[in-house]
């Protein structure tokens, strides 16, 4: 059997005797039913059109996805950067701040603050002050004694201009010295305030050269009062012991002279000291803030610094005692005798006026207790000549009081050459 689909016959596939003629429906002349499913008729003359429509397509998709491919790995930007990217415009701000900010109190502080670059015949340091009415600028005894005797001073100010600069008069007792330079351009000076009125937890403002970094910033509080500190004062029995006011506000080697201000921008004490965790407390050394500093108050300061200005010299206040440095008691022991031709009661002095004799106990000096000859001689040395003090103190076991008028010792020489 044959049909028109000459190009598909399947083998074994079984022939059929012709159809009735006139067949209407299955019959004895026909044969059983066919094997295999009946196979579609293909049209002549090659595939569908259809085939050509789906390969078209994938082609189409092929393509497209390579063009695409390619014009990625062209055009795409080296190390993931994009060109086209932009961040937010920079806001609007301004750099004026409030008068009684950190920021605002600085701003008017460190105009008056100055570096001080000095130099000896074998020592050089640096050290920081602040410009006073006159022009003179206040500091440290223990930063410009180097250059005391031959030497040279000078004067940095906050706008980067500089000027020599010479001794004006310098105190070892107090570690205060003041010096003058030749030009100050314009710089203002600073404000005094008032140290009596300072309490403990004030904020505060250190302001100078630390480690040379000219007009730094650093703020804490009052962390303590009346602290008796040593601070940097010159070999001898004078050494500079001050009544100090202590601050945790960062100061470092190069503090010291600069100012400590309150939070109206006056200055309140002079930076001198901080204690440190190795052998010494001097700023001079090359030791860090342990958040301990210490500042001389600006009441003694400015009674200093005008003695040196109109002088040259200051008085170091006293009541005319010799203490006695084996007494491990209450209180301060008078010596009871002339020790290394001192005698222990200055006859004629302050304390020999009021009343104390060799062997009394010093107790208190107004209303605060001493606890040792070191807390006794800062509180003396606290006072201006000629101050009235109370003072209690045993005598033969009695407690009594008397009112002490401070007296001074003879001026040191501590002029420059």
């Amino acid at each position: 059997m044959t049909d028109d689909t000459s190009a598909f016959d399947p083998p074994e596939r079984p022939d059929f005797l012709p159809a009735p003629y006139q067949a209407t429906g299955l019959g004895p002349g026909w044969g059983p039913p066919p094997p295999y499913p009946p196979v579609p008729a293909r049209t002549a003359g090659g595939p569908p059109v259809r085939l050509y429509l789906a390969l078209a397509v994938v082609i189409a998709l092929v393509a497209g996805a390579a063009g695409s491919c390619g014009t990625y790995l062209l055009t795409r930007p080296p190390s993931g950067t994009d060109p086209s990217y932009r961040l937010s415009a920079v806001p609007t701000g301004s750099t004026s701040r409030a008068p009684e900010s950190v920021a605002g109190v600085a701003s008017r502080v460190l105009p008056s603050v100055v570096s001080l670059e000095v130099k000896g015949n074998q020592e050089a340091g640096t050290g920081s002050g602040f410009v006073i009415q006159g022009g003179y600028i206040v500091t440290n005894n223990h930063v410009v004694a180097v250059a005391a005797q031959s030497g040279e001073i000078r004067i940095r100010f906050n706008n980067r201009r500089s000027s020599k600069a010479q001794i004006v008069g310098r105190d070892p007792n107090s570690d205060i010295a003041v010096v003058k330079p030749e030009e100050t351009f314009g710089a203002p000076e600073i404000t005094l305030g008032n140290s009596d009125g300072v309490v403990v937890g004030d904020p505060v403002i250190a302001v100078g050269s630390p480690l040379g970094l000219t007009g730094t910033v650093t703020t804490g509080i009052v962390s303590s009062l009346n602290r008796p500190v040593e601070a940097g004062g010159e070999t001898g029995s004078d050494y500079a012991l001050i009544n100090a006011i202590q601050t945790d506000a960062a100061i470092n080697p190069g503090n010291s002279g600069g100012p400590l201000v309150n939070a109206s921008g006056q200055v309140i004490g002079v930076n001198s000291a901080i204690a440190t965790l190795g052998s010494g407390a001097l700023l001079g050394q090359p030791t860090g803030s342990i958040g301990l500093g210490f500042a001389i108050p600006i009441n003694h300061v400015r009674r200093v610094a005008q003695e040196l200005i109109t002088t040259g010299a200051a008085r170091t206040s006293r009541i005319g005692i010799t203490i006695d440095q084996e007494y491990q008691g209450q209180g301060v022991r008078i010596a009871s005798g002339a020790n290394r031709g001192e005698p222990a009661v200055t006859p004629g002095g302050p304390a020999d006026k009021a009343g104390l004799k060799p062997g009394d106990v010093i107790l208190e000096v107004d209303g605060q207790p001493v606890g040792d000859s070191r807390e006794l001689i800062v509180t003396i040395r606290s006072k201006a000549p000629g101050d009235r003090i109370a003072i209690k103190f045993q005598h033969d076991g009695e407690d009594k009081t008397a009112t002490v008028t401070v007296g001074a010792a003879p001026a040191v020489t501590a002029r420059p050459s």
